[in-house]
């Protein structure tokens, strides 16, 4: 039995997390931490378990295989790090950190200590995201060309615990480091590396904040709407859009281009995905993507106990986020200076 503390019990840990742990028989929470005491303890009221009055007393309990941190951006690499000097497992929700020498330091932490590290990019373990990376492996649309990938809704004040834009973190700088683009973006640009099997060496970028007001009706000090022109290693051009902008409906579709045909996932309301090629169009309906009103098991808790479990590497290690954040980062620098920025 894998002993999990719970470390942020805001609206990732409740809807997802949580219910997703208690839905696996090889896991048992023993406990809570969350700035808000009263939020941990109607969770510790509801579904069992101690709660802890700070970090450091949840790590020090020896009880305690691993830790979901399900905090603001700006601490997840304190905590992590910590928690895996402590000789605990991590499952660290994204984006892993806020700068690059965070992510490195967690990577260099997992390794020192022998501990697993894990970070929630969801997007891979989609049934269409997992077909897709199969086909295209198999060439079904030949040598990919191009892309246009896109995550948006609009925006987590219509979502997160804390709806008031006055007190949302997400909208503060210094706790969430960026906006749409470490919200959404790291997912797509994650996916993107994850599909082609290839790393962005590339990026230019235009990060803006175009509707989104704090409390007081100021525009957010984080960017609300990013678009990336990215380069991949084996030279194909595409784009990334993450918006908190889009109202109305999710759009949360990726499309491939090939030299043998087109690839559409969770593009059309019939079908998962679909392959248009000379004469031909195939089709697979595999599941809907999820959404922030539609909850579905996204298989990130399973995978994370199923690799301590079988003592394996996760099928989302520090360094796949790692690298998907130095682009996300780069993306970042090129808005600033309005140059095309080199990730590796």
């Amino acid at each position: 039995m894998i002993k999990v503390g719970m470390i942020g019990c805001g609206k990732i840990a409740q809807v997802r997390h949580i219910p997703e742990y208690l839905a696996n028989g090889h896991v048992q929470i023993l406990g809570y931490y969350d700035r808000s005491r009263n939020r941990a303890e109607e969770l510790a009221n509801q579904h069992g378990g101690t709660v802890y009055p700070d970090v450091e007393a949840l790590l020090e309990d020896p009880e305690i295989d691993a830790v979901s941190v399900c905090t603001a951006n700006h601490l997840h690499a304190e905590i992590t790090i910590a928690a895996l000097k402590a000789q605990k497992h991590v499952l660290c929700e994204k984006p892993m950190a806020v700068t690059a020498e965070e992510c490195r330091a967690m990577v260099q932490a997992a390794k020192e200590s022998g501990c697993c590290l894990m970070i929630a990019h969801n997007q891979r373990f989609a049934k269409a995201h997992r077909k897709a990376r199969a086909l295209l492996m198999e060439g079904v649309i030949g040598e990919i060309l191009s892309f246009r990938t896109t995550f948006g809704h609009q925006g987590p004040e219509t979502w997160s615990i804390n709806r008031e834009g006055k007190d949302l973190w997400f909208f503060d700088p210094k706790a969430a480091g960026m906006g749409a683009m470490g919200d959404l973006g790291v997912h797509k640009t994650d996916l993107i590396q994850f599909l082609t099997g290839q790393r962005i060496k590339e990026v230019t970028a235009k990060l803006t904040t175009l509707d989104k007001k704090d409390g007081d009706g100021q525009k957010i000090g984080v960017d609300d709407h990013a678009i990336c022109i990215y380069t991949l290693e084996g030279g194909a051009v595409g784009t990334m859009t993450a918006s908190w902008t889009f109202y109305g409906q999710e759009d949360n579709s990726t499309i491939l281009y090939g030299t043998k045909g087109i690839m559409r996932i969770y593009d059309s309301p019939n079908a998962s995905i679909q392959i248009f090629k000379k004469g031909e169009v195939i089709s697979f309906d595999l599941d809907r993507i999820q959404t922030n009103d539609c909850q579905t098991a996204s298989g990130v808790m399973d995978e994370f106990v199923d690799c301590l479990v079988q003592g394996r590497k996760p099928a989302v290690t520090g360094e796949d986020a790692m690298y998907a954040m130095e682009a996300v980062l780069a993306a970042v620098h090129s808005s600033r200076t309005g140059q095309a920025v080199k990730v590796f």
